[in-house]
């Protein structure tokens, strides 16, 4: 084939190669308004998804605030249902104890008239010892004023027998609340009863002469003229016995401590309670306790007068009574009285006591601790004794 001939053939073979490249672009095109299109389609719902994820967040967050606020009320509704559960058991042991079997009652009354001729009769007799403790208080070591709390008349103490270390408070002379701390710390540091636990007791008491003994509290509860010893377990919160005090015509026992008919002290023999009567009104009485059933073991009258007297304690079976003056002066142990005989009171020491505020209105001798806690106008103070063998005073 000659040139010319070539030459002829370009510009036939041109239009087919420009019909093609026309197709290519076109083809090209297409596939790119499809991808656009298939970009904005994702774009499209990318957001819808966003959307609907942000509306379900929002939709499960005010579901958990709402069971939040459900969990609140069913746990309000719980303590309520708890306090009214509380309240029904008081009630329960209130009404048990108000309204015991009538044989037992019966039972009861006759057993308080033997014991009370029995008491009678061993009236002033020679007491037996049950420890071979001799001890008795030769001063006043030190003193510890821990704070000031409540009113200026109340108790303070521990369980005078068991190994707890609480600390219980009965503020005032005349409530039914009794102010539980776990430990000294704590009631020393803490300034509000909000920081303490509370025992509600079935009865209110009167006076500052209770006593927490072996786990129990044995507390004062006044009926009309009479007067009852109310034993109540601490752990159970319920009332084991209750005793009517087997006295007539009480009156009360200290003489600057007018809110105080009973006095119920430990020692190294148990139980004791202290009182006086129109029988006897110028001394104080002196009886042997049974811890367990209330009995009366023993009774003595005593030479100590009631007259500037502002508490008592006794310590190894000799009662150690405390006086003041009407404008308080130095507080001192001026009248001690052996149940054994083995101390004569002219052989006593006395023990005074470093004068602070006022005068003391309750004043409760730890045995295990060998140590007094007193209430002195709002201040409750620890006096460490000093002690030596009545022999040896």
């Amino acid at each position: 084939m000659g040139p010319w001939r070539c030459l002829l053939l370009l510009p036939l073979l041109a239009v087919p190669l420009r019909a093609q490249q026309q197709q290519f672009m076109e083809y090209v095109e297409r596939r790119l308004t499809l991808l656009e299109e298939r970009i904005s389609q994702w774009h499209d719902q990318s957001s819808r998804y966003s959307t609907e994820l942000r509306d379900f967040k929002n939709q499960v967050l005010g579901m958990l605030e709402a069971a939040e606020k459900e969990r609140e009320a069913m746990r309000t509704e719980a303590e309520s249902a708890a306090v009214r559960v509380d309240r029904l058991e008081r009630e329960v042991d209130y009404l048990e104890t108000q309204n015991p079997a009538p044989p037992c009652v019966e039972v009861d009354e006759t057993l308080m008239e033997k014991q009370v001729a029995t008491a009678k009769q061993r009236k002033n007799e020679k007491y037996t010892k049950l420890t071979d403790c001799s001890d008795t208080i030769a001063s006043v070591r030190a003193m510890k004023i821990l704070k000031r709390f409540g009113s200026t008349s109340g108790l303070w103490t521990k369980d005078a027998a068991g190994k707890s270390e609480k600390i219980y408070v009965f503020d005032g002379t005349a409530n039914d609340t009794v102010y539980v701390f776990p430990r000294m710390r704590e009631f020393t540091l803490f300034s509000a009863t909000r920081k303490a636990a509370r025992i509600k007791l079935p009865y209110p008491w009167v006076g500052t002469g209770h006593l927490v003994y072996d786990g129990h509290l044995y507390y004062i509860r006044q009926q009309g003229l009479s007067f009852q010893v109310i034993k109540f377990n601490l752990a159970n919160k319920t009332v084991v016995d209750s005793s009517v005090f087997p006295a007539e015509e009480q009156i009360p026992v200290f003489g600057l401590s007018p809110f105080t008919y009973i006095e119920v002290a430990a020692d190294e023999e148990g139980l004791w309670a202290i009182y006086a009567t129109k029988e006897d009104e110028k001394n104080i009485c002196l009886a042997k306790l049974d811890p367990g059933s209330l009995d009366i073991e023993q009774m003595w009258d005593t030479p100590c007068p009631r007259e500037n007297a502002e508490g008592a304690f006794v310590v190894c079976g000799a009662l150690h009574v405390v006086y003041n003056t009407r404008l308080p002066s130095r507080s001192r142990v001026q009248c001690v009285f052996d149940v054994s005989g083995t101390l004569a009171p002219e052989d006593a020491s006395l023990v005074y006591f470093p004068k602070r505020y006022g005068s003391h209105s309750s004043m409760k001798y730890s045995p295990r601790e060998r140590q007094v806690y007193a209430w002195d106008d709002g201040y409750q103070i620890i006096y460490r004794m000093e002690m030596k063998k009545k022999m040896e005073v």
